[in-house]
């Protein structure tokens, strides 16, 4: 797909993402960097660490930005000084053991980096759910390719993470560049006047005319979120989420559950997913905006975390977005009101008690 200014390419499963990001740092003449949240030395691993340390002695500069708790077998191994010998660049973002913290200290150990980005001789970047690890080849992904202007600002964002890992002081973003441009790196950072992802998803759902459909592996939304998405099914609009029946972390797939009754009320429609594991994350509305990236609607992502979404309002994306979705759904099952009602009675005493933790998930 082309644009006048970006080229992007989508791919929707793992093994194809990962073919794609390793061929782009194979073409590298002059830099590679690679912010992961999850990089385990398996197959898919190595095969990456090999093409980047041989990037790396061909005089291509090789940076890792890992974090310490997403990537922790790495953390504080013997392979972590190894790809240091090999000529790789390698920082852990923040520690695994906390220290006494401020309140205002935004580092706090909870605030993991959750950013995924490949960017190529700041030419051609890659960003979405994917990670590194071979326990998710099956997984049904998102990760899209780029080129043109918004490279330089995956770029950026790349660049004031790594400060930020070094403990630099980084200079504050007064206002958001590239306003008027159709593809946008939009971060999420820790700080209510930082968070720019998550605000740019509610004035979207707030903006809807004709339909929201989102796509995420783990649902925990916050209590403005899911007004949000209530009130626009109430003025009409087609709400549709899909999402994973059970997941990895099954105290979060709970915690997702004590939100249907009142969606299901409001009209929004909700799936689950009936193939593998579903870890994309992604919305469309109105096939007009669209965003693909590490975001997931749950607490810790929208509040708490380090994320990155491209967002886009080129209709060309949105409708591939679109079309993505519409697939997923058919490979899903509809979670009706009726059927809701009737579920297991040990569910809904779970569901009673798992809802004081829900906002810390």
């Amino acid at each position: 797909m082309t644009t006048q200014k970006t080229n992007w390419k989508m791919y929707t499963t793992n093994e194809e993402g990962w073919a794609a990001m390793i061929e782009a740092c194979e073409s590298a003449t002059v830099s590679v960097d690679l912010e992961q949240f999850i990089f385990v030395t398996n197959d898919i691993g190595k095969k990456f660490i090999d093409v980047c340390a041989r990037k790396a002695q061909q005089g291509v500069k090789v940076r890792f930005l890992w974090d310490a708790a997403g990537s922790f077998s790495f953390f504080g191994s013997a392979i972590a000084q190894e790809l240091k010998h090999k000529g790789i660049e390698l920082i852990f973002f923040k520690t695994l053991f906390p220290s006494f913290f401020k309140a205002h200290d935004y580092r706090s150990w909870y605030f993991r980096n959750h950013r995924r980005t490949l960017v190529i001789d700041t030419k051609t970047a890659f960003t979405g759910s994917i990670c590194v690890s071979d326990k998710m080849i099956s997984w049904r992904d998102t990760v899209v390719r780029v080129e043109g202007p918004v490279v330089k600002d995956m770029q950026s964002a790349f660049e004031r993470m790594w400060d930020r890992a070094l403990g630099k002081k980084l200079p504050k973003i007064l206002k958001e560049k590239h306003s008027d441009r159709e593809f946008k790196y939009v971060t999420n950072n820790p700080l209510p006047r930082r968070r720019r992802l998550y605000k740019h998803i509610i004035d979207a759902i707030h903006h809807a005319q004709k339909y929201i459909y989102i796509t995420t592996p783990y649902f925990v939304p916050t209590r403005q979120l899911s007004r949000a998405l209530r009130l626009a099914a109430h003025r009409g609009i087609d709400v549709r989420i899909i999402m994973p029946e059970w997941t990895d972390h099954p105290l979060v797939d709970l915690c997702a559950r004590t939100f249907f009754t009142k969606l299901l009320e409001s009209g929004v429609k909700i799936y689950f997913y009936r193939e593998e594991m579903l870890h994309s994350k992604t919305v469309v509305i109105d096939g007009g905006w669209a965003t693909v990236g590490t975001l997931n609607f749950d607490n810790v992502s929208l509040l708490y975390n380090f994320e990155a979404n491209l967002v886009s309002t080129n209709a060309e994306f949105a409708t591939e977005v679109y079309h993505h979705f519409i697939e997923d759904i058919s490979n899903s099952q509809e979670v009706t009101f009726k059927d809701w009602k009737r579920r297991y009675w040990v569910e809904k005493f779970a569901g009673f008690f798992i809802r004081f933790v829900r906002d810390f998930l």
